[in-house]
Protein backbone atom coordinates (compact mmCIF):
# COMPACT_ATOMS: atom_id res chain seq x y z
CA UNK A 1 0.00 0.00 0.00
CA UNK A 2 1.53 3.29 -1.03
CA UNK A 3 0.53 6.78 -0.08
CA UNK A 4 -0.20 9.13 -2.92
CA UNK A 5 1.98 11.83 -1.48
CA UNK A 6 5.73 11.45 -1.10
CA UNK A 7 6.84 12.23 2.42
CA UNK A 8 9.30 15.05 2.72
CA UNK A 9 12.64 13.82 4.11
CA UNK A 10 13.30 15.58 7.39
CA UNK A 11 16.24 15.74 9.74
CA UNK A 12 15.24 13.83 12.85
CA UNK A 13 16.72 13.21 16.27
CA UNK A 14 15.60 9.94 17.82
CA UNK A 15 15.22 11.63 21.20
CA UNK A 16 12.50 13.87 19.78
CA UNK A 17 10.69 11.11 17.88
CA UNK A 18 7.93 10.60 20.41
CA UNK A 19 4.90 8.45 19.54
CA UNK A 20 2.82 11.64 19.37
CA UNK A 21 5.15 13.22 16.81
CA UNK A 22 5.23 10.07 14.70
CA UNK A 23 1.46 9.80 15.00
CA UNK A 24 1.03 13.36 13.73
CA UNK A 25 3.31 12.61 10.80
CA UNK A 26 1.32 9.43 10.03
CA UNK A 27 -1.87 11.49 9.96
CA UNK A 28 -0.24 13.86 7.51
CA UNK A 29 1.70 11.47 5.25
CA UNK A 30 -0.13 8.17 5.61
CA UNK A 31 0.61 4.74 7.16
CA UNK A 32 4.02 4.42 5.45
CA UNK A 33 6.62 7.15 5.21
CA UNK A 34 10.34 7.66 5.58
CA UNK A 35 12.27 9.95 7.88
CA UNK A 36 15.91 10.85 7.90
CA UNK A 37 17.99 10.11 11.00
CA UNK A 38 21.22 11.93 10.38
CA UNK A 39 22.69 10.40 7.22
CA UNK A 40 20.32 7.43 7.28
CA UNK A 41 16.80 7.05 5.96
CA UNK A 42 14.33 5.06 8.07
CA UNK A 43 10.94 3.59 7.16
CA UNK A 44 8.04 4.20 9.57
CA UNK A 45 4.87 2.10 9.43
CA UNK A 46 1.90 2.94 11.62
CA UNK A 47 -0.70 0.23 10.95
CA UNK A 48 -0.77 -3.47 11.70
CA UNK A 49 -1.52 -4.22 8.06
CA UNK A 50 1.70 -2.54 6.98
CA UNK A 51 3.65 -4.21 9.79
CA UNK A 52 2.30 -7.60 8.65
CA UNK A 53 3.30 -6.81 5.08
CA UNK A 54 6.84 -5.96 6.21
CA UNK A 55 7.22 -9.07 8.38
CA UNK A 56 5.68 -11.61 5.97
CA UNK A 57 5.80 -10.87 2.26
CA UNK A 58 8.83 -8.57 2.60
CA UNK A 59 10.44 -10.13 5.65
CA UNK A 60 13.85 -10.60 4.00
CA UNK A 61 14.04 -6.89 3.31
CA UNK A 62 12.98 -5.84 6.82
CA UNK A 63 14.69 -8.61 8.84
CA UNK A 64 18.07 -6.93 8.87
CA UNK A 65 19.24 -4.49 11.52
CA UNK A 66 21.35 -1.34 11.35
CA UNK A 67 24.94 -1.44 12.52
CA UNK A 68 24.68 0.61 15.70
CA UNK A 69 27.33 1.28 18.35
CA UNK A 70 25.34 -0.58 21.00
CA UNK A 71 25.04 -3.65 18.77
CA UNK A 72 28.75 -3.57 18.03
CA UNK A 73 30.01 -3.30 21.60
CA UNK A 74 27.26 -4.98 23.64
CA UNK A 75 26.34 -7.52 20.96
CA UNK A 76 29.81 -9.05 20.49
CA UNK A 77 30.37 -7.25 17.20
CA UNK A 78 26.88 -8.16 15.94
CA UNK A 79 27.11 -11.83 17.02
CA UNK A 80 24.11 -11.35 19.34
CA UNK A 81 21.07 -12.66 17.47
CA UNK A 82 18.84 -9.71 18.34
CA UNK A 83 21.33 -7.26 16.82
CA UNK A 84 22.93 -9.21 13.98
CA UNK A 85 22.15 -8.28 10.36
CA UNK A 86 20.16 -10.64 8.16
CA UNK A 87 22.32 -13.27 6.50
CA UNK A 88 23.57 -16.86 6.74
CA UNK A 89 24.81 -16.41 10.31
CA UNK A 90 21.49 -14.91 11.47
CA UNK A 91 19.52 -17.74 9.83
CA UNK A 92 21.72 -20.42 11.41
CA UNK A 93 21.52 -18.95 14.92
CA UNK A 94 17.78 -18.42 14.54
CA UNK A 95 17.43 -22.10 13.66
CA UNK A 96 19.42 -23.11 16.75
CA UNK A 97 17.35 -20.87 19.02
CA UNK A 98 14.04 -22.07 17.54
CA UNK A 99 14.88 -25.77 17.72
CA UNK A 100 17.12 -26.04 20.78
CA UNK A 101 16.43 -23.16 23.16
CA UNK A 102 12.92 -21.78 22.70
CA UNK A 103 11.15 -24.83 21.31
CA UNK A 104 7.99 -26.05 23.03
CA UNK A 105 9.85 -29.16 24.11
CA UNK A 106 12.69 -27.25 25.75
CA UNK A 107 10.35 -24.87 27.54
CA UNK A 108 8.27 -27.83 28.72
CA UNK A 109 11.39 -29.54 30.08
CA UNK A 110 12.25 -26.39 32.01
CA UNK A 111 8.78 -25.77 33.44
CA UNK A 112 9.88 -27.26 36.78
CA UNK A 113 12.52 -24.55 37.01
CA UNK A 114 9.90 -21.85 36.69
CA UNK A 115 7.56 -23.52 39.16
CA UNK A 116 10.26 -24.21 41.76
CA UNK A 117 11.54 -20.64 41.55
CA UNK A 118 8.07 -19.24 42.27
CA UNK A 119 7.68 -21.59 45.25
CA UNK A 120 11.14 -20.75 46.57
CA UNK A 121 10.57 -17.01 46.26
CA UNK A 122 7.25 -17.22 48.11
CA UNK A 123 8.88 -19.27 50.89
CA UNK A 124 11.60 -16.64 51.19
CA UNK A 125 8.95 -13.95 51.38
CA UNK A 126 7.26 -15.85 54.21
CA UNK A 127 10.60 -16.27 55.98
CA UNK A 128 11.19 -12.53 55.72
CA UNK A 129 7.76 -11.89 57.21
CA UNK A 130 8.39 -14.35 60.08
CA UNK A 131 11.72 -12.72 60.94
CA UNK A 132 10.64 -9.07 60.76
CA UNK A 133 7.00 -9.18 61.80
CA UNK A 134 6.01 -6.34 64.10
CA UNK A 135 3.07 -5.82 66.45
CA UNK A 136 0.79 -4.94 63.57
CA UNK A 137 1.56 -8.26 61.91
CA UNK A 138 2.80 -6.49 58.78
CA UNK A 139 6.15 -6.30 57.02
CA UNK A 140 7.09 -3.72 54.41
CA UNK A 141 8.24 -5.32 51.15
CA UNK A 142 9.21 -3.61 47.90
CA UNK A 143 7.12 -5.77 45.57
CA UNK A 144 8.45 -4.19 42.40
CA UNK A 145 11.93 -5.37 43.30
CA UNK A 146 10.59 -8.76 44.46
CA UNK A 147 8.87 -9.43 41.14
CA UNK A 148 11.96 -8.18 39.27
CA UNK A 149 14.26 -10.48 41.24
CA UNK A 150 11.86 -13.41 40.73
CA UNK A 151 11.82 -12.83 36.98
CA UNK A 152 15.59 -12.49 36.80
CA UNK A 153 16.10 -15.65 38.87
CA UNK A 154 13.82 -17.64 36.55
CA UNK A 155 15.68 -16.36 33.48
CA UNK A 156 19.13 -16.95 34.95
CA UNK A 157 18.28 -20.47 36.07
CA UNK A 158 16.97 -21.36 32.61
CA UNK A 159 19.91 -19.75 30.87
CA UNK A 160 22.87 -20.51 33.13
CA UNK A 161 21.59 -22.52 36.10
CA UNK A 162 22.28 -19.58 38.43
CA UNK A 163 20.22 -18.08 41.23
CA UNK A 164 21.44 -14.78 42.62
CA UNK A 165 18.60 -12.99 44.40
CA UNK A 166 16.81 -13.79 47.65
CA UNK A 167 13.96 -11.90 49.35
CA UNK A 168 15.09 -13.08 52.79
CA UNK A 169 18.73 -12.07 52.29
CA UNK A 170 18.82 -8.29 52.47
CA UNK A 171 22.60 -8.14 52.19
CA UNK A 172 22.78 -9.95 48.83
CA UNK A 173 26.18 -11.06 47.63
CA UNK A 174 28.40 -8.91 45.47
CA UNK A 175 27.85 -11.11 42.43
CA UNK A 176 24.08 -10.55 42.59
CA UNK A 177 24.48 -6.78 42.92
CA UNK A 178 26.98 -6.77 40.08
CA UNK A 179 24.68 -8.82 37.86
CA UNK A 180 21.70 -6.54 38.47
CA UNK A 181 23.76 -3.40 37.85
CA UNK A 182 25.28 -4.69 34.61
CA UNK A 183 21.95 -5.86 33.18
CA UNK A 184 20.28 -2.56 34.02
CA UNK A 185 23.13 -0.69 32.39
CA UNK A 186 22.83 -2.92 29.33
CA UNK A 187 19.13 -2.11 28.79
CA UNK A 188 19.75 1.57 29.52
CA UNK A 189 22.56 1.88 26.98
CA UNK A 190 20.77 -0.11 24.29
CA UNK A 191 17.93 2.43 24.36
CA UNK A 192 20.12 5.53 24.18
CA UNK A 193 20.64 7.54 21.02
CA UNK A 194 24.26 7.90 19.93
CA UNK A 195 25.21 10.79 17.68
CA UNK A 196 27.70 8.51 15.91
CA UNK A 197 24.85 6.25 14.77
CA UNK A 198 23.20 9.09 12.89
CA UNK A 199 26.34 11.00 11.88
CA UNK A 200 29.21 8.46 11.71
CA UNK A 201 31.98 10.95 10.96
CA UNK A 202 31.36 12.59 14.36
CA UNK A 203 31.93 9.31 16.18
CA UNK A 204 35.45 10.22 17.24
CA UNK A 205 34.02 12.98 19.48
CA UNK A 206 32.08 10.43 21.58
CA UNK A 207 29.63 13.02 22.88
CA UNK A 208 28.31 12.10 26.28
CA UNK A 209 30.97 9.40 26.61
CA UNK A 210 28.43 6.97 25.18
CA UNK A 211 30.93 4.67 23.49
CA UNK A 212 33.16 4.60 26.56
CA UNK A 213 30.20 3.45 28.68
CA UNK A 214 29.31 0.81 26.08
CA UNK A 215 32.82 -0.63 26.13
CA UNK A 216 32.94 -0.70 29.93
CA UNK A 217 29.58 -2.47 30.23
CA UNK A 218 30.50 -4.91 27.45
CA UNK A 219 33.63 -5.96 29.36
CA UNK A 220 31.62 -6.56 32.53
CA UNK A 221 28.93 -8.53 30.70
CA UNK A 222 31.53 -10.68 28.97
CA UNK A 223 33.21 -11.35 32.31
CA UNK A 224 29.94 -12.65 33.79
CA UNK A 225 29.18 -14.81 30.74
CA UNK A 226 32.74 -16.17 30.67
CA UNK A 227 32.40 -17.25 34.30
CA UNK A 228 29.22 -19.14 33.39
CA UNK A 229 31.00 -20.91 30.53
CA UNK A 230 33.96 -21.92 32.67
CA UNK A 231 31.71 -23.21 35.46
CA UNK A 232 29.71 -25.30 33.00
CA UNK A 233 32.86 -26.69 31.45
CA UNK A 234 34.03 -27.78 34.88
CA UNK A 235 30.68 -29.47 35.36
CA UNK A 236 29.82 -27.46 38.48
CA UNK A 237 26.39 -26.32 37.32
CA UNK A 238 25.45 -28.96 34.73
CA UNK A 239 24.04 -32.45 35.07
CA UNK A 240 24.14 -35.63 33.02
CA UNK A 241 20.42 -35.58 32.27
CA UNK A 242 19.85 -33.82 28.95
CA UNK A 243 16.31 -32.81 29.91
CA UNK A 244 17.47 -30.61 32.80
CA UNK A 245 20.21 -28.80 30.99
CA UNK A 246 20.16 -25.02 30.82
CA UNK A 247 20.78 -22.91 27.73
CA UNK A 248 24.55 -22.69 28.22
CA UNK A 249 24.81 -26.49 28.38
CA UNK A 250 22.71 -26.88 25.25
CA UNK A 251 24.75 -24.33 23.32
CA UNK A 252 28.02 -25.97 24.36
CA UNK A 253 26.88 -29.27 22.86
CA UNK A 254 25.22 -27.76 19.78
CA UNK A 255 28.20 -25.59 18.85
CA UNK A 256 30.79 -28.31 19.42
CA UNK A 257 32.79 -28.52 16.21
CA UNK A 258 30.58 -26.05 14.34
CA UNK A 259 31.84 -23.13 12.33
CA UNK A 260 29.44 -20.20 12.06
CA UNK A 261 31.04 -17.39 10.10
CA UNK A 262 33.74 -15.29 11.75
CA UNK A 263 32.76 -16.01 15.37
CA UNK A 264 34.21 -18.66 17.64
CA UNK A 265 31.94 -21.03 19.56
CA UNK A 266 32.42 -19.28 22.91
CA UNK A 267 31.46 -15.90 21.48
CA UNK A 268 28.30 -17.31 19.88
CA UNK A 269 27.40 -19.10 23.12
CA UNK A 270 27.78 -15.99 25.26
CA UNK A 271 26.07 -13.71 22.76
CA UNK A 272 23.10 -16.08 22.29
CA UNK A 273 22.55 -16.78 25.99
CA UNK A 274 22.82 -13.12 26.97
CA UNK A 275 20.31 -11.98 24.37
Amino acid sequence: MAHNRSPTPVSWWVSSASPHNLGNMADKYGPVFTIRIGLHRALVVSTWEMAKECLTANDQVSSSRPELLAAKHLGYNYAMFGFSPYGSYWREVRKIISLELLSNRRLELLKDVRASEVVTSIKELYKLWAEKINKSGLVSVEMKQWFGDLTLNVILRMVAGKRYFSASDASENKQAQRCRRVFREFFHLVGLFAVADAIPFLGWLDWGRHEKSLKKTAIEMDSIAQEWLEEHRRGEDSGDDNSTRDFVDVMLSVLDGKNLGDYDADTINKATCLV
